[in-house]
């Protein structure tokens, strides 16, 4: 527990707190936040051409509060949410101190946030009565209070729902998964393999499983790389392994040589590893990929800068066809399209095609696409991305739009 004692403190800067509050580590994210975050050139950006701006009142929601204490559970959306129409114009509602950007603040439960309409424009501040141009000192009576910081920071969106997605799916192409190490047998004869059984494992003869200099590898065991098509023109776009868990290399593969009938075999020994991890059960001809180094992504809520034509790829999860609230969904954009990582955008339901019998004749005709939620990509590839879908008043499937919000 850490004791904080304040009796004056600065004027905390939102913008920079919510930009830096934004960052999930793709594995262990309520562990890994650091004490500086990276604030992206586009954050920067937009910090430099909506400073002091604020949002137009017509922007704000009905049921904006003046006065808001921010509680534990709290996410960046939900907040945002609440005060705006359109929430990933959050940058625009929080003052902003561009100097303060490279050393960012944080937002915890226990703050209260006060929103000022002054001047025909909407702010939200950390400071009864707005926004001043002094930029001075807030005294506050002393006060003492006791809790624990660890894991407190406002995230952009509830981690439990995609820190999974973070080090599970992968998307790869067509020969990744084919020329990756492979799992040949477990101990004992072991058909099907689980956390805490020992397993052998082989490379392709150009590239063993070896060991190398350095700490202990790891690696992440994958399945049935699913094809990834684009609903519009069928492009396979990569493919989705199926992740069943995680193993560490404990020793690499070898050779033996053994005498026989004055003969010289060469034997191949596998490598051996140690599943440490499990979803489900492995077993033989499971590949091995290397696990990826832990990195700091930054989840900025924003509109896409330029337009965006795309599709609904998948349900992630097994025969999974509609997707519901905070649910995962590939889709077919991703980094070659300008596609990054907060990009909202908007879900239009793909419109039926019926046969109109009313008329004096029988004509086909096409349903109207009709907006039924948002969501937010939190993963991107070369030509896919996964999505949390974040609000709907329909239900989202495989085909239906996405355009600009």
């Amino acid at each position: 527990m850490k004791k904080l004692r304040s009796t004056e403190r600065q004027r905390p800067n939102l913008f920079a707190t919510l930009t830096a509050l934004a960052v999930i580590g793709s594995c262990g994210a309520t562990t890994a936040w650091a004490q500086n975050y990276p604030v992206t050139p586009q954050q920067r950006a937009t910090a430099q051409q909506t400073a002091q701006a604020g949002v137009p009142l017509s922007e704000l929601s009905p049921k904006a509060p003046d006065e808001y204490t921010v509680k534990p559970g709290d996410t960046l959306w939900a907040i945002s949410r609440l005060y705006l129409l359109r929430p990933w114009r959050w940058p625009e509602l929080w003052g902003m101190n561009i100097n303060e950007i490279a050393n960012p603040h944080r937002i915890y439960p226990g703050q209260v946030l006060y929103l000022d309409k002054s001047g025909g424009r909407a702010r939200l501040t950390t400071r009864r009565g707005g926004v001043s141009g002094d930029g001075g000192t807030i005294k506050l009576s002393p006060r003492t209070r006791f809790d624990s910081l660890a894991g407190m920071a406002l995230p952009t969106l509830n981690p439990s729902l995609i820190e999974p997605f973070l080090s599970e799916p992968i998307v790869v192409d067509a020969n990744t998964l084919e020329s990756a190490p492979r799992i040949v047998a477990g101990n004992d004869s072991r058909v099907l393999l689980s956390r805490g059984d020992r397993a052998y494992a082989r490379g392709n003869p150009e590239s063993p499983l070896v060991e190398v200099p350095g700490p202990v590898q790891h690696f992440r065991i994958f399945r049935n790389a699913t094809p990834l098509k684009d609903p519009g023109t069928g492009e396979i776009l990569g493919y989705e392994a199926q992740y069943l868990g995680k193993a560490q290399l404990q020793r690499g593969e070898s050779t033996t040589i053994e005498t026989v009938d004055d003969k010289d075999i060469i034997t191949v020994v596998p490598a051996s590893i140690d599943i440490v991890a499990s979803r489900e059960e492995m077993r033989a001809g499971d590949r091995l990929l290397p696990e990826p180094p832990r990195q700091l992504l930054s989840y900025a809520p924003r509109a896409p800068s330029t337009q965006v034509d795309g599709r609904i790829i998948s349900v992630y999860g097994n025969a999974v066809q509609f997707a519901a609230q905070n649910q995962v969904v590939a889709i077919n954009k991703g980094t070659r399209d300008g596609i990054d990582s907060g990009h909202v955008l908007a879900i239009l339901k793909n419109g039926e095609t019926i046969l109109d019998r009313t008329g004096a004749r029988k004509e086909t005709i096409k349903l109207p696409n009709e907006r039924i939620g948002l969501l937010m990509v939190f993963r991107t590839f070369e030509k896919v991305s996964y999505a949390l879908v974040l609000e709907i008043n329909d239900t989202p499937k495989a085909g239906d739009y996405l355009v600009n919000p």
